[in-house]
């Protein structure tokens, strides 16, 4: 899907808090890069998005590129650190693979700006992405957790088709389609969310995992 937006020149602002003025910078920055692609977003779009001049964004930001990471690695923190506090919890494996395909999905449903950069980006985003070894190693890390608790599901012979890869990737593959079928395709007349991401999971996990 093309999305085009036309960026509003906001009134400079004033000086403020640097921590406020860099949220801010990161939250415009999605956006744009989202709807402009990144050789669409310049420095100037974004600087003009926020309000503030291109020389006072380069005070928080060298160049676009470190905006891109710093909106990725966030993301997949995030993620990690949700996926690290589900993987640990004393209670069935399959409820924590489903808790935490679920906790995916409504991420992405509420943040569906940094959901579409680092889960939907076109190839060249990626590649700005792939170049920093940090980023790519929280990625590895969010996922092998995930998969990880798929192997305990397949190690304990209840995986009704199938390896503990191949059922890793499909449960993440299809809970992504939905998510970015539900953030790209915002005039279709989805079910309400809440019953669309139980009925997924449900299916999901009844077709995958035996009791």
């Amino acid at each position: 899907m093309t999305t085009s937006v036309t960026t509003r020149r906001s009134a400079r602002k004033p000086k403020g808090d640097g921590h406020l003025r860099r949220a801010e910078i990161l939250e415009a920055a999605e956006r744009i890069f989202v709807a402009e692609g990144y050789d669409g977003a310049t420095i100037r779009k974004i600087a003009d998005e926020v309000g503030v001049s291109s020389t006072a964004l380069y005070m928080h930001f060298p160049d676009k590129s470190c905006i891109l990471l710093e909106i990725c690695e966030g993301t997949i923190r995030q993620l990690l650190e949700r996926n690290a506090e589900i993987a640990a919890k004393p209670m069935d494996a399959a409820n924590r693979v489903k808790l935490m395909l679920e906790t995916y999905m409504r991420w992405g449903l509420e943040h569906p700006n940094a959901y579409e950069l680092v889960f939907s980006s076109a190839r060249h985003i990626t590649a700005v992405m792939a170049d920093e070894g940090a980023t790519a190693d929280l990625g590895a890390e969010c996922y092998e957790i995930f998969s990880g608790v798929v192997r305990e599901i397949a190690a304990e012979g209840r995986l009704r088709t199938g390896t503990a890869d191949s059922a890793a990737q499909a449960l993440w593959g299809a809970c992504h389609g939905v998510v970015n079928l539900m953030i790209n395709r915002p005039n279709f007349v989805w079910a309400p969310a809440d019953e669309l991401l139980s009925v997924t999971l449900e299916g999901l996990m009844y077709g995958l995992v035996a009791d």
